[in-house]
């Protein structure tokens, strides 16, 4: 199939082939660069330029939100010690190649490269909390000193066009939240940090060229619920659908409506270290 520039760039964006096989032998190491692009339907050289382009918005947004001295302060105050290693677990919105997470380990990098502090991203596209479940034991080998949990809003995900339940019940979704905040807690002796999902624009969603093929519908409602869950939670939190109001700025978003563009992941960047440098 022969795919628009648009549908190549969000198809980098969205999926990571990568991490989906992660789990078989040879895991991501072994999926050749040539391989992802072939896996999604990209020329290999299309797929290259387009993964590059996302990572530099990574670096150039890690720049950009460093000029601010109230950033800088941001980031000198997070309660990371020398050699510290984080680990974001979460979905698409983590996994993109210019995520929020990635741009955090871009400012680390620039901001306290003395440190040495290290950001591992685990997400992987598509995952519910019942899959972060099912990864915990991966993060858990790792040995963090953080775990960030930006994980739940594909729980809120319905299929076809009179949905009469969401991917994940809401009180399941609860559950399993608490579950991975229990063995987080017993297993590690990392302190977690948890970031609600965000809004989308709902139409968007309906509309959109690849979602719309599948059924693919998300209602804010169900994902203010996924929130409230993590509101809940004994442990600290970053509410990002809060903070983005009822639907994400359209200028933040994709035309899908709910993966955000470069400068949508410098949004969330910022409000989460803003949010975690006030944890001690």
């Amino acid at each position: 199939m022969e795919w628009t520039a648009e549908q190549t760039s969000w198809l980098v964006k969205v999926f990571q082939p990568e991490r989906s096989v992660a789990s078989l032998p040879g895991g991501w190491a072994g999926l050749a660069e040539g391989t992802r692009a072939a896996l999604l339907g990209i020329a290999a050289d299309v797929y290259a330029t387009e993964h590059a382009e996302l990572v530099n918005g990574a670096k150039e947004a890690a720049r950009e939100l460093l000029a601010d001295p109230a950033v800088c302060a941001m980031v000198d105050r997070l309660p990371l010690n020398k050699g510290g290693r984080v680990v974001a677990v979460g979905d698409s919105h983590t996994s993109d190649p210019q995520s929020w997470a990635i741009i955090l380990g871009e400012m680390l990098s620039l901001r306290r490269p003395g440190d040495a502090i290290s950001v591992v991203v685990t997400g992987v596209s598509g995952e519910t909390t019942t899959h972060a479940l099912i990864r915990i034991g991966d993060v858990i080998a790792l040995k963090p000193d953080w775990i960030l949990f930006f994980i739940g809003v594909n729980d809120a995900r319905t299929q076809g066009p009179t949905p009469a339940k969401t991917i994940v019940d809401h009180h399941e979704t609860a559950k399993n939240l608490a579950e991975l905040q229990r063995r987080a807690s017993r297993e590690t002796n990392a302190q977690c940090l948890w970031i609600t999902p965000p809004p989308v624009i709902e139409d968007r969603v309906a509309k959109h060229w690849a979602l719309a093929r599948f059924g693919v519908r998300f209602r804010n409602e169900d994902i203010a619920r996924v929130a409230d869950a993590i509101r809940n939670l004994e442990a600290p939190h970053v509410d990002l659908f809060s903070a983005l109001g009822e639907a994400p700025p359209p200028d933040l978003v994709t035309e899908d409506g709910i993966h955000f563009l470069r400068d949508g992941q410098k949004r969330i960047a910022r409000e989460i270290v803003q949010g975690w440098s006030k944890q001690r």
